[in-house]
């Protein structure tokens, strides 16, 4: 498990056309990692998450995606993500392909690819609009053994998972504490999985319901010292609400959201750089 600059690991890991699952559920949102896909310009990304919310508004407003696969999109307790919106309604920097799944079929289907299994299998309760849109992408079953009404969703195997972690140790593993959301499982489904993190320790203990990512099975991390900021990280510091209600304003308009990317992530060499310039601005 190579310790490489956060530069380095997207240059050597991330390349155009690829699939990326940025996971992180509330928490341990990677912000940085998202940023520096930006700045290399990489392009024709198929973005995967779970709850797309600002990194993944700004990747696809920086014309970084063209395809996104999700359950719920939206600036959280907010409102809309307005450069996603435009992107879907008007193709604006380009047209953007959706596949929107519930959140059981997400889990599902990461649950599948942690499992080297082709699709998962979940109850199918109740037909819906997403069956209709979206038939390519489920199929109805019916349980051979108790005749019971099921779907089957296929795997998601990202080309890259990237989250964001609390701690790595001296020998490359990987500490994850609080709320998990998707990561073991979009971890255990990739292709390769880069992390970045708070701080590089000798040693730790894992907690209680934390869980521990081990080296083998990580390509390669980064040590960015608050990297998950706006979001927030357990341990470390809290939600900056502040930025997410002013993203609300920022990304509305297109000029704004442009002059807004220009001034803090292409103008900043990294998060580091772009943390002092949020905090000037504050």
């Amino acid at each position: 498990m190579p310790l490489l600059s956060l530069t380095d690991a997207i240059a050597r890991h991330v390349h155009d056309g690829q699939s990326v699952a940025l996971e992180g559920f509330t928490h341990l949102i990677p912000f940085a990692a998202g940023h520096e896909i930006i700045r290399q310009r990489r392009r024709q990304l198929h973005l995967i998450r779970m709850t797309p919310d600002l990194i993944h508004d700004q990747m696809i407003g920086a014309g970084c995606a063209v395809r996104l696969t999700f359950s719920w999109g939206g600036n959280p307790g907010v409102g809309s993500l307005y450069r996603l919106r435009d992107a879907i309604e008007k193709s604006w920097p380009q047209p953007l392909e959706i596949l929107e799944r519930t959140h059981a079929q997400m889990a599902v289907a990461y649950q599948a690819g942690a499992s080297g299994l082709p699709c998962g299998i979940m109850r199918h309760y109740a037909a819906t609009d997403l069956d209709r849109v979206w038939a390519r992408q489920a199929a109805p079953l019916t349980c051979p053994f108790s005749g019971a009404a099921l779907l089957a969703i296929p795997a998601i195997n990202p080309d890259v998972t990237i989250l964001h972690a609390q701690r790595v140790d001296a020998h490359g593993n990987v500490l994850i504490e609080g709320i998990l959301g998707a990561a073991r499982e979009a971890a255990l489904a990739a292709r390769a999985l880069l992390v970045t993190v708070e701080e590089e320790v000798k040693e730790f203990k894992a907690p209680p319901n934390a869980i521990v990512l081990p080296h083998w099975m990580v390509t390669a991390v980064s040590v960015v010292p608050g990297g998950a900021h706006p979001s927030y990280a357990a341990g470390y510091y809290e939600r900056d609400n502040r930025f997410y209600v002013a993203w609300d304003d920022i990304a509305r308009e297109r000029e704004r959201f442009e002059a807004w990317m220009g001034e803090y992530v292409y103008a900043s060499r990294d998060h580091a750089e772009l943390l002092q310039r949020l905090e000037v601005a504050a």
